[in-house]
C-alpha cells in the first residue's frame, strides 16, 4: 500500500497527539502518598541475599554514623511494588519521595550528639520549640539530613551512547558510557542557604535547588510584616548546608563515533560522595538523570526557549580500575590461593599474556614484571626510589614490538600509577625526550609556564617501542650507533631488549605456519595449554602487588659479586653491548622484588636474582649469538669455557648442576646444549659427572 507523505505527516502527528493523552492519563494517576507508603513498606521489608534487612540497618545507622556521609543506593529493578516506569521518567521525584521515606523510618537519636558546629546549632534548633507556622522559618529536611539518596539504573541491556540521549529522556534515568575529558576541582555547593534577621532574630531558611540563586536581603518573617519594619538578612554561612560539587563532560568512545563525525560530548555533575570519583582519561559508564539547565542573565535573552542539558550522576563504574582498588571476590580468592601453590605460576602468567602472538617467550615475562612492579622504597632523609621498571623494546619492523605494548592509560601524567605506553620513542622530539629523563628517574613532571611553577606527579612504568637507527640492525655497527639514544636516557630503562629479524629456516616456517593458520580460521593454533583469563590475571597481579619483599642479608654479597662480574665482562669487551651503571644495580633489585611478589613471598630469594641477571643476557642474545658465529666458536665450546672460567673464579673444582645451568642461561644457552656439553668433556675425561645429580667435578691434571 502507497502512503503518500501528507498522509504519514498525519500518522505522525495522530501517534504523538496518542502518547501525550496516555501520558496524561498515566500522570493523572499517580498518587504520591501510596507511593510513599510502598516506599516505607520497601525499605523496611527488602532482604539481601542473606536474608537480612537490607536497607532499614543503613537507615539505623544513619544517625549514629554521622561523622562519615552515608549513602543510599537503589536500584531499579529491585523496586517492584512501585512503577518502574514511574520512577524512570521522573526520578528526581522518587529521589525526594524515598528521602521522606528514610525520614520517617528514622529512630530517635540513641547517642549525644558529637561537638561539631552542625550538630551544636541542631541542638539549639530543638530547644528553641518546635518549627514556627511561618513557612520561611520552617526548617527544611534536606538540613537534618546526613544521608544521600541514589537510584541507579538496571544494569540490563547496553547503556546508552551520548547521540543517542534525545530530548524525549529529560527528567528520565539514563545509563550512559564514554571517556572523562576534563574535571574541574571539587567545590562547596549550596542546598540550604540559613540568614539570621537582625530586627527580630530569626532563623531564615531559603532552599536552593539550582546552582545560581537570588539572595534573600529582606526579612519576610511575620514579626516583621506585623511591625512593618524591613529587617536586614544576615548570611550565615556556618548554619548554612553546603554540598561537594564536581562537574566533569563525557566524550563519546571512539568506537561509538559514527564514520566521518566528530565525538559528541556531554555535562555531568557529581554531588556528595560521587565527587572524586573519576578523573581525566577514565572509561566509565554512569547513572543518572538527564535534565535541562536554564541559561540566566543576558545569555538568556539570546537564548530563547533553548536550553542546555546536564546528567546527574547518580552511579559511577569504572571499565578498569586500579590495582590498589581491585576487590577480590570469594571464588578468585580461592583461585589465586591454588595458583600460588603451582611451582610453575611464572611461566603460566607469562604464557598467558597475549597468547596469541607467537613466540617471545622471555619478552612476555619481562612484561609481567613490568605489570607487577617493585614496591616504591622511601628513606628516612626523604629521598625516593621508585619501584616501576621501565623497558625498551628495539628491534626492526615487523617483530610485534607494538601488539605486546597493551596501553593502559594516558601519556605520563595520565597515567600516573599505571602504564604509559610509547610507540615511536626513537622519533620523539628532542624537547619532549629532554622533560622524560625527569619523569623516568623521580616519576615527576616539572612545569614551570605563564608565572606558573608546579610539580606534577608521573608515577608510571614507561613501555617503549622503537626502531634502530637505520630502519633495521646494522650488524656491522656497534650497538652503540645501533641504538641512537643517548646514554643518560637508556641507563634509565631496567630492560633494554633488542630483536632481530634473524632469517632462520626452522622458526621462519613455523612462524609462517602459525600466521596462515590465524589468518584461515580466526583463531590461534594449538598452544598446548590453557592461558589464564584476563580477569584472573588481574586478579593475581592485583594480589601481588600488595605485598613489599625485601632483600635478605646473605644475598646481598651474592648481588654485589654479581654486579661486579657484569662490570668486569664489560671492560674486557672490545665493544660491550650495553652500559652497565648503578642504575643496573637497583634494576636487578628491582626485577628480583617483582619475581618475589609473584611468588607472594616477604624476601628475595637467589632464584629470583639469578632469573633477573638471565633476563637481563637474554634481552642481548640476538647479538651475543652473532657475535659467536663471527669469532667462529661453537655452542659446546663457549658453554665449557663458561664453566671452566667461573670455577676458576670462585677456586672451586665441584660444581653444581644447578650453578652451571644458571652461568649458561645468561648467556643465552638451553638446557639440552648444556647436557650435551657435559657428555662430550666427560667422554674426554675432563670432568666427572654425578649420573643422579648432575653435578661436575673437573679433574684436578
Amino acid at each position: 500500500m502507497m502512503v503518500f507523505p501528507k498522509m504519514r505527516n498525519i500518522i505522525r502527528c495522530g501517534q504523538k497527539k496518542k502518547q501525550r493523552i496516555s501520558a496524561a492519563v498515566a500522570m493523572k494517576d499517580l498518587n504520591f502518598d501510596a507511593d510513599k507508603a510502598l516506599a516505607k513498606e520497601f525499605l523496611s521489608n527488602f532482604a539481601d541475599a542473606v536474608g537480612e534487612p537490607k536497607y532499614i540497618n543503613s537507615s539505623n545507622k544513619l544517625r549514629i554514623a554521622k561523622s562519615a556521609q552515608s549513602r543510599l543506593i537503589l536500584r531499579t529493578c529491585l523496586i517492584t511494588r512501585i512503577s518502574m516506569r514511574s520512577v524512570t521518567e521522573n526520578t528526581r521525584r522518587y529521589v525526594g519521595i524515598f528521602a521522606d521515606a528514610i525520614d520517617e523510618l528514622m529512630p530517635q537519636p540513641t547517642e549525644a550528639f558529637p561537638d561539631d558546629d552542625h550538630d551544636i546549632l541542631m541542638t539549639q534548633r530543638s530547644d528553641d520549640g518546635p518549627d514556627s507556622m511561618d513557612p520561611h522559618q520552617k526548617m527544611p529536611p534536606e538540613i537534618k539530613r546526613y544521608f544521600e539518596v541514589y537510584i541507579r539504573a538496571s544494569s540490563k541491556g547496553q547503556p546508552f551512547t551520548i547521540r543517542e540521549v534525545k530530548a524525549s529522556y529529560i527528567g528520565q534515568l539514563v545509563r550512559i558510557s564514554g571517556i572523562v575529558t576534563p574535571c574541574s576541582d571539587v567545590k562547596p555547593l549550596m542546598q540550604v542557604a540559613v540568614y539570621t534577621c537582625e530586627e527580630c532574630g530569626f532563623e531564615i531558611f531559603q532552599e536552593v535547588t539550582a546552582r545560581i540563586f537570588m539572595p534573600l536581603f529582606e526579612c519576610p518573617s511575620r514579626r516583621c510584616s506585623i511591625n512593618k519594619t524591613k529587617g536586614n538578612l544576615i548570611l550565615q554561612l556556618r548554619a548554612s548546608k553546603f554540598l561537594k560539587f564536581q562537574e566533569a563532560k563525557i566524550q563519546e568512545l571512539a568506537e561509538h563515533v559514527p564514520k566521518g563525525h566528530i565525538p559528541r560530548t556531554m555535562t555531568v555533575h557529581f554531588r556528595g560522595e560521587l565527587t572524586r570519583k573519576v578523573a581525566p582519561g577514565d572509561v566509565v559508564e554512569l547513572s543518572g538523570i538527564f535534565l535541562p539547565i536554564l541559561y540566566t542573565g543576558f545569555r538568556a535573552m539570546r537564548a530563547g526557549l533553548v536550553a542546555d542539558t546536564y546528567l546527574e550522576a547518580t552511579s559511577v563504574t569504572h571499565y578498569k580500575k586500579k590495582y590498589e582498588e581491585y576487590e577480590l571476590r570469594g571464588d578468585e580468592e580461592e583461585q589465586i590461593r591454588s595458583l600460588a601453590d603451582d611451582g610453575d605460576i611464572y611461566n603460566k602468567l607469562a604464557r598467558s599474556l597475549a597468547p596469541e602472538i607467537y613466540g617471545h617467550e622471555d619478552i612476555k615475562k619481562a612484561l609481567l614484571l613490568l605489570l607487577v612492579g617493585a614496591p616504591h622504597r622511601k628513606l628516612k632523609d626523604g629521598m625516593k626510589i621508585r619501584g616501576d621498571l621501565h623497558i625498551c623494546l628495539m628491534g626492526d619492523p615487523g617483530v610485534a614490538k607494538k601488539r605486546s605494548c597493551h596501553k593502559e592509560g594516558g601519556a605520563l601524567v595520565l597515567a600516573d600509577m599505571g602504564i604509559c605506553a610509547i610507540d615511536e620513542f626513537d622519533k620523539m622530539d628532542e624537547l619532549d625526550r629532554t622533560a622524560i629523563h625527569e619523569v623516568m628517574e623521580q616519576q615527576t613532571v616539572s612545569i614551570a609556564k605563564a608565572g606558573i611553577t608546579t610539580s606534577l606527579n608521573a608515577r608510571t612504568a614507561v613501555l617503549a617501542a622503537a626502531n634502530p637507527a637505520w630502519g633495521r640492525y646494522d650488524l656491522r655497527r656497534t650497538p652503540a650507533e645501533n641504538i641512537n639514544l643517548p646514554p643518560a636516557l637508556l641507563s634509565r630503562f631496567d630492560l633494554l631488549w633488542l630483536i632481530l629479524d634473524r632469517a632462520d629456516m626452522d622458526s621462519d616456517l613455523e612462524m609462517a605456519r602459525h600466521i596462515v593458520y590465524v589468518h584461515q580460521n580466526k583463531e590461534s593454533l594449538a598452544l598446548g595449554f590453557t592461558p589464564l583469563e584476563p580477569s584472573v590475571l588481574r586478579a593475581y597481579i592485583s594480589a601481588a602487588r600488595r605485598l613489599s619483599p625485601s632483600v635478605p642479608l646473605e644475598l646481598e654479597e651474592y648481588i654485589a659479586s654479581a654486579y661486579s662480574a657484569i662490570r668486569q665482562e664489560e671492560a674486557k669487551s672490545n665493544a660491550p653491548h650495553s652500559y652497565t651503571t648503578v642504575r643496573t644495580l637497583l634494576s636487578i633489585l628491582r626485577i628480583s622484588a617483582a619475581l618475589a611478589r609473584l611468588r607472594f613471598s616477604e624476601t628475595v630469594a637467589q632464584s629470583d636474582v639469578d632469573e633477573s641477571l638471565r633476563l637481563m643476557q637474554m634481552s642481548k642474545f640476538s647479538l651475543y649469538s652473532d657475535d659467536r658465529q663471527r669469532s667462529g666458536v661453537d655452542a659446546i665450546s663457549d658453554i665449557y669455557s663458561i664453566l671452566r672460567d667461573e670455577a676458576a673464579r670462585t677456586n672451586k673444582l665441584h660444581v653444581s648442576y644447578a650453578h652451571a645451568l644458571n652461568w649458561i642461561s645468561r648467556k643465552g644457552y638451553s638446557e639440552a646444549q648444556l647436557k650435551e656439553c657435559l657428555e662430550e668433556y666427560a667422554a674426554l675425561n675432563v670432568w666427572q659427572i654425578n649420573p643422579q645429580t648432575f653435578d661436575i667435578r673437573f679433574i684436578d691434571a
